[in-house]
């Protein structure tokens, strides 16, 4: 049973109940999730003139003639386009990221392509090479699109049930925070100009190296280290920081039960839940309309 539900008692400083871990922890996780994902589509509205100028630029120095704007947009719409697809794939990275490595870790190593991308554009001009553009923009998608994923997984297996709400919610204000941010620092009086739009790009690796340094300090997802690596003892100590030094019996018992419902799941032959069961399985077909409604509006 749950050994650690209740704060020691010979413990002379006893923490009083707070929810300062969990909102820090949330400012920590969004400042290099959701929040990246509104920064990252924002930064690349006002150097589009620089960079399509650089386009053409490199093409002449390459090729000796320059490209007529048709195929100069046609080129800056697959370093816009680079994101999205690198956000597909993100999303398609985040689940086995998230399973493996933890909802905590995944976002800390997901800044690894948010580093990488941001040196690609800081020394893309440098190097006179446009496709260094393509591959920092793909690379940022990658973030986002684990981010966007992973984030919300961990914020809802962080927080008590009456606070999932608001707590879900600031992915959306971190998300506007972003894009609003973004829109400052590609003003013409800060990055915005011809000769700083590199460093625009690569603006983004300071929130990154905010979240690694501050995100290692708080807890890991509870639900992940009882449910998906089955380690109950493992599980009470960031359960109690996020409540405040206390880990609550039901809470734990809830877990505890899914747990053990989940066993007795996975025991059952063809039990194995598989993105196909979301179209042949009668029971899951509403919850599939629901969300598809939800993502189309």
């Amino acid at each position: 049973m749950i050994s650690e539900s209740a704060p020691d008692p010979e413990d002379p400083k006893p923490r009083k109940p707070s929810s300062g871990v969990l909102v820090l922890t949330v400012c920590s996780a969004a400042i290099g999730g959701t929040f990246q994902y509104g920064y990252n589509i924002s930064i690349i509205n006002s150097p589009t003139g620089h960079i399509q100028g650089f386009i053409n630029a490199t093409y002449i120095e390459r090729r000796g003639s320059g490209l007529d704007a048709p195929r100069v947009t046609l080129l800056w719409t697959l370093i816009v386009s680079a994101f999205s697809l690198g956000g597909l794939t993100g999303a398609l990275l985040a689940g086995p990221m998230a399973v493996r490595f933890g909802r905590k870790r995944s976002l800390l190593l997901n800044n690894s392509f948010l580093f990488l991308g941001a040196a690609l554009a800081l020394t893309s001009r440098a190097a006179r090479s446009f496709e260094m553009i393509v591959l920092a923009r793909f690379l940022a998608g990658v973030n986002s699109g684990v981010s966007m994923n992973v984030q919300p997984m961990y914020f809802g297996e962080s927080a008590p049930k009456h606070l999932r709400g608001a707590v879900a919610f600031s992915s959306a204000v971190f998300t506007a925070f972003g894009i609003f941010l973004g829109q400052v620092v590609g003003l013409t009086e800060l990055l915005g100009t011809d000769a700083l739009w590199p460093h625009l790009l690569a603006s983004n690796a300071l929130p990154g190296m905010i979240q690694l340094l501050t995100l290692p300090w708080f807890p890991e997802s509870p639900r992940y280290l009882l449910i998906d690596r089955g380690d109950e003892r493992a599980c009470v100590r960031p359960l109690a920081r996020l409540r405040g030094g206390v880990a609550p019996v039901g809470e734990m018992e809830e877990m505890l039960q899914e747990q053990r419902q989940q066993k007795v799941t996975a025991s059952k032959p063809g039990s194995a839940v598989t993105p196909w069961a979301l179209f042949v399985d009668p029971d899951l077909r509403p919850q599939l309309r629901t969300v598809i409604e939800l993502v189309s509006g």
